[in-house]
C-alpha cells in the first residue's frame, strides 16, 4: 500500500507562503513527478510528504493513517536525495543494510535483503567495495539499495540524477523506471527537468510558485495543457508562444504551436521568415526562424536530412488540430 492525500496543505516561512492551500492524491503504485522551475515549492512539497517539514496548516494522510504529526522514520517511507550521503568508510554491503541494522533486525535477515536489492540494482559484485571505489552512478544505485531493503510503502526521490553526467542519467532514468514496473510501489520524483518527467512518469504535477497548475498523464499535458504555463514548461523545444493579429485570426489572445507541428516549405506557407541558427542533432534538426511576424524567433523541429543554411527563406504551415488557443489569462481555450 502507497496512497498518499495532502489535504489542504500550507507552508509558510515566516510572512512568506511558499505552498499556499493544496490538495493532491497520488494513489497506490503510481509513478508521480513533481516538476517545475527553480523555487517553485516541489521539494518543499516532498519533504512536507516525508515529514521532514513541518506544514503550517492541512493534513498529510498515508494509507488512510493521518501522519501530520508523525515523525518521519514512522512514516514507511524511504527517500533518495540528491547527494548519495553514502558512509566512505563502509562497504556497498554495509552501507546499504546500515537501516535495517538501525532497526536492530536479524543478521540474516538483513544479509537476505542486501543481497536482493544488490542483484536487483546489478550491483552484487560490488558489495565489498567502498563508495570510492564507485563510479557517480553506481554510488546513486547504492543510495537507492539503501532505500529499498527498508520495504517502503512509497519512495520519495528529491532530484538523485543532478550530479550525473547526460549519459548516466539517461541510464539511470532507465534504471529507476524499470524498477517501479517490477516493485510496483508508489513513487514520487522531484525534477525541474521536464524530459525526465515526460518519460518516467504515471502523473504529472506541474507547479509554480507552490500552485499546481496541472495534474495529468504526460501525453495530457503535451496534447491539452490548461494554460500558457504548462504549455511552455512541457516540451523540448518548448512551445512557441505568439499573439496579436496572428493569434487572434487563428482565435485566441494568444496562440501556441509546438515545433515539431511547423510544416517547412521552400515555396509557400502560411508564414514566411529567415533561417538563423539551425542546431543539427543527427535525427532531428531544430531551426530558428527571424521575421515572421509571430515573435523575435519561431523554433522549428524538422528531420535530420532536410538540408536548410543560415540565411535561406522558408515558409511554415501549422499542421491542422496543432494550434492551441488561450484565452486573455492565459487559460486554454477549448
Amino acid at each position: 500500500m502507497g496512497r498518499i492525500v495532502l489535504e489542504n496543505i500550507t507552508k509558510s516561512f515566516g510572512e512568506a507562503q511558499v505552498i499556499p492551500p493544496l490538495d493532491l492524491t497520488i494513489e497506490d503504485g503510481e509513478f508521480a513527478v513533481f516538476v517545475g522551475p527553480s523555487g517553485c515549492g516541489k521539494s518543499t512539497l516532498l519533504r512536507l510528504i516525508a515529514g521532514l517539514e513541518e506544514s503550517t496548516s492541512g493534513r498529510v494522510i498515508i494509507d488512510d493513517q493521518d501522519v501530520t504529526e508523525v515523525p518521519p522514520s514512522k512514516r514507511g517511507l524511504a527517500m533518495v536525495f540528491q547527494s548519495y550521503a553514502l558512509y566512505p568508510h563502509m562497504t556497498v554491503r554495509k552501507n546499504i543494510g546500515f537501516p535495517l541494522r538501525m532497526e536492530k533486525m536479524a543478521p540474516s535477515e538483513i544479509d537476505r535483503r542486501v543481497e536482493a536489492a544488490a542483484q536487483s540494482l546489478n550491483l552484487t559484485d560490488y558489495l565489498d567495495r567502498k563508495p570510492g571505489q564507485l563510479s557517480g552512478g553506481q554510488r546513486q544505485r547504492v543510495a537507492i539499495g539503501r532505500a529499498i531493503v527498508r520495504n517502503p510503502s512509497a519512495f520519495l526521490f528529491d532530484e538523485p540524477l543532478s550530479n550525473l553526467d547526460a549519459a548516466l542519467r539517461v541510464g539511470m532514468r532507465l534504471e529507476i523506471s524499470e524498477m517501479h514496473q517490477r516493485m510496483n510501489t508508489t513513487m514520487i520524483y522531484v525534477t525541474h527537468d521536464q524530459v525526465e518527467a515526460m518519460t518516467m512518469a504515471d502523473k504529472i504535477v506541474v507547479l509554480q510558485a507552490g500552485v499546481i497548475e496541472q495534474v495529468g498523464s504526460p501525453l495530457d499535458l503535451y496534447h491539452r495543457p490548461r494554460n500558457i504555463f504548462v504549455a511552455s514548461f512541457i516540451g523540448s523545444p518548448k512551445m512557441n508562444i505568439f499573439s496579436g493579429p496572428e493569434a487572434e485570426a487563428l482565435g485566441g489572445v494568444s496562440a501556441g504551436i509546438r515545433p515539431e507541428h511547423i510544416t517547412v516549405s521552400a515555396s509557400e506557407g502560411r508564414w514566411q521568415g529567415t533561417v538563423g541558427v539551425a542546431e543539427h542533432l543527427g535525427s532531428d534538426t531544430f531551426i530558428h526562424v527571424h521575421g515572421t511576424g509571430l515573435g523575435d524567433v519561431i523554433t522549428v523541429r524538422i528531420t535530420g536530412d532536410i538540408a536548410v543554411n543560415h540565411g535561406d527563406t522558408i515558409h511554415l504551415t501549422p499542421q491542422e488540430g496543432c494550434v492551441h488557443l488561450f484565452d486573455a489569462n492565459g487559460l486554454r481555450i477549448e
